[in-house]
This record gives structure tokens, sequence and C-alpha cells, in this order.
């Protein structure tokens, strides 16, 4: 069995996987990581484990996971199964790495635009030869909503609306409009431009709003909350092989 260890920027989700196949996942807490973790490790009979971190984990925490079991922390030079084009690698995003690793796993030989909403919407391009060359990052939803809040006097913090009209008659509905109006065409636009360079080109949303906004989009995608974890299980399985 495999453990998968995601520190998020809010939260450290873990998921076990029984081959390719995932068998359970549960959020944990940064107070009680480690013991949370070794009792996942012995219920499961975990022998192999890997660590994305894009939050933060102390070295101390590292070394107590290491005593229970074989662990690979996942940085810029762990092994991975595409052809890294980055300029900057070393400033690659874990999770970006373990996404891009569940994509040539999940689509082999096909273009594709994997869209990450969640703190930030990541957007990255991985060729149908395997060879990943980046893409973008831009503010996520809840981050635009606490930026209209934070960065004006009067505007206030609001919660995503399912309910949103075009035109807001009100300072709360103008907010919900500009906010997930503009987040759905910008996220259909990028689709749109890269489908113009890659005819056969797969879309994969993923990531914590990924439920929120996979139906609001004009563009035929395919949503899976689970490709990070796919990936991060893909780079584990490539390394212990």
């Amino acid at each position: 069995m495999n453990l998968i260890i995601d520190v998020g920027n809010t939260r450290i989700k873990t998921a076990v996987f029984e081959d390719s196949k995932c068998i359970h996942n549960e959020s944990i807490t940064k107070e009680s990581f480690i013991s949370e973790a070794v009792a996942i490790i012995k219920k499961y009979e975990c022998t192999n484990a890997i660590i994305s971190s894009v939050g933060s984990v102390n070295k101390s925490q590292i070394a107590e996971l290491r005593a229970e079991i074989n662990l690979i922390e996942l940085d810029y030079n762990t092994k991975v199964p595409f052809v890294n084009q980055y300029a900057t690698p070393k400033t690659l995003g874990v999770d970006r790495i373990a996404l891009v690793s569940s994509a040539i796993a999940s689509y082999p030989n096909k273009s594709v635009l994997i869209i990450d909403a969640g703190t930030c919407i990541t957007y990255d391009f991985l060729n149908y030869e395997g060879k990943y060359y980046g893409g973008a990052i831009s503010p996520g939803l809840q981050m635009r909503y606490k930026a209209l809040n934070v960065f004006t006097e009067k505007l206030p913090l609001l919660k995503p609306s399912e309910i949103v009209e075009l035109v807001g008659n009100t300072t709360e509905k103008s907010i919900h409009s500009g906010v997930i109006n503009g987040i759905i065409n910008e996220i259909d636009g990028i689709i749109n431009q890269y489908r113009k360079k890659n005819a056969d080109l797969t879309v994969v949303l993923t990531g914590g709003d990924v439920n929120f906004l996979s139906n609001k989009l004009k563009n035929g995608i395919f949503a899976n909350p689970n490709f990070l974890f796919e990936g991060l299980n893909t780079i584990l399985t490539y390394n212990i092989k």
C-alpha cells in the first residue's frame, strides 16, 4: 500500500493507494499531522509514502515519518515520468509536478491541459511527446473575493454564489458577477487558446473548486478531484520500481 500526503496552503490531505486504485482518502489537521499519518500507515499496512508540500512541514516531522515508512519527499530533483522543459525547474511547484505526472499516466501520447482550481488557478501544458513546457498561474476563486475585500474600503467579503447574474443590480451581486463570470470566462478563454494550437487537446479540471466550476464551463473537460493524488502515486510508483 502507498500513502500519499499532500500538504497544501490550508490543509493536509492524505490518500491510500493499492496499486493504481485509491482506496481511502481523508484530510488531517496540521496539529496532529504525525500521529494521524502514523495511524493511517498502521491501519492500511503502508510500506511506501510520498509527501508533496506547498505548505509548511518542518524537518523533524519529515524525520518522524521516515522512521515509520520508506518516504519520498517530492522536489525538483525527484525522478518523474515526463520531460521537464520548464526554464526554471527549481521554482516549479511540487503540486504542478504531480499534476503533469498524472496527465502523462492517464493520457499517454496526448496533449493535455491541466487546470487546478485551488488557492491559485494553475494551467499546465503537456504535449503528446510527453514534454512539459509550463503554463500560467492566476488568483483562485476565494483569493479574488478576499482581494476585493482587503484592497478596498467598503466592499464586503462574500462566499461564492451558485446563482450569478451577468448584470448585478446590488453591490453583492456585482461582486459575484465579476468574480465568477470573470473566472469562468478566463478558464474558457484559455482553453480556447490552447485548442487553437492543439486540436486533439484533452482538458482536465481538478482542485478544491472543481465541483463548483465544472458545470459552469462551456468547454468539454474531464473533472477529476483526485488527479493530484493520482499523480503523486504515479511518481511514487515510478521511483520504487
